[in-house]
């Protein structure tokens, strides 16, 4: 069986821990004996520099028309000065959107050889091993309405609108439970529902999945995001699958990150449409670009 990937490199760091991950991916081919498909498309500030805009049609065609999307980083301090619309994060939305990818599934496991690149102490992280499941196309990022409007009396205001339904809520919620199930069995919500309604309603409906949906065998908590920041500091031991909302997730899942050492340690799965995207590191690194220490193996 043969199976189309795209490549998409990205920019920082992501061409060369792409072209590390397509040489890994070459040789379990050949350990397997399946066949693979490369196509390389731009995306991110590469796209800018190249077409003018961080995801073109074409990129977007092949995306949709693989079996699955391999993905590096975007973005970097060489776009941060460009229209809001057209950054190279701008890709990632779209990308997540139009390929109807809705759970990220980022595992955080500390590395016995890194525990000394954390920043905390080895008797606190040694023996972390949990998984953030991020609700991925719904939230703030994509509600309605959003943008910049100029008042009246010149002043501007900015807006973003923290949107959830029952649907989205209850599909992120059965993806939690059942990674859950395959692990320690142990499910953490994470909201703010205590202020923020939209949250409210998510710890309504995955409650409500918890007990019509089957998932009986798998242990439920209820957690505040600002708590759950605070804890994963103080006992990130604690937690088996964390699941929250879209924003909390791109925030804890990074602060997470560090429990490794580096957020260049965390992996993801984008899933639940018909293509998933995998991204082998987070963050564009520009720092160390091009001076060939993305592969530790060659620096040896």
């Amino acid at each position: 069986m043969n199976y189309k990937i795209a490549v998409l490199p990205g920019d920082g760091i992501g061409p060369e821990v792409v072209r590390e991950g397509t040489l890994v991916l070459s040789q379990v081919v050949v350990l397997y004996g399946f066949g693979v498909e490369f196509e390389e498309g731009l995306v991110g500030g590469a796209s800018i520099d190249a077409h003018g805009k961080p995801l073109i049609e074409s990129v977007l065609k092949l995306a949709k028309e693989s079996d699955a999307v391999l993905l590096g980083a975007m973005g970097g301090p060489k776009w941060d000065g460009l229209d809001y619309s057209i950054r190279p994060e701008r890709a990632l939305l779209a990308l997540r959107q139009e390929l109807g990818i809705f759970a990220n599934l980022r595992p955080v496991k500390l590395f016995s050889a890194l525990a000394s690149a954390s920043t905390l102490r080895h008797e606190v992280v040694e023996g972390t091993d949990l998984l953030v499941v991020r609700e991925l196309t719904g939230g703030i990022y994509f509600g309605q309405p959003k943008g910049i409007t100029r008042l009246p009396d010149g002043t501007e205001r900015g807006v973003n609108t923290e949107v959830y339904t029952t649907p989205e809520i209850e599909r992120i919620a059965h993806v939690a439970f059942e990674a859950a199930r395959k692990r320690r069995k142990k499910v953490t919500s994470v909201d703010k529902a205590n202020v923020l309604e939209a949250t409210e309603l998510w710890r309504k409906v995955v409650t409500r999945v918890h007990k019509e949906g089957g998932h009986g065998d798998v242990a439920l908590e209820h957690m505040l995001v600002d708590n759950c920041a605070m804890q994963l500091i103080r006992d990130p031991k604690q937690f088996d699958v964390i699941v929250t909302t879209n924003m909390f997730g791109d925030i804890l899942s990074d602060e997470a990150a560090m429990l490794t050492g580096s957020i260049g340690m965390l992996p993801s799965a984008s899933l639940g449409g018909k293509v998933g995207m995998y991204e082998p590191v987070h963050g564009s690194a520009p720092d160390i670009v091009g001076k060939d220490m993305a592969n530790p193996l060659r620096r040896s």
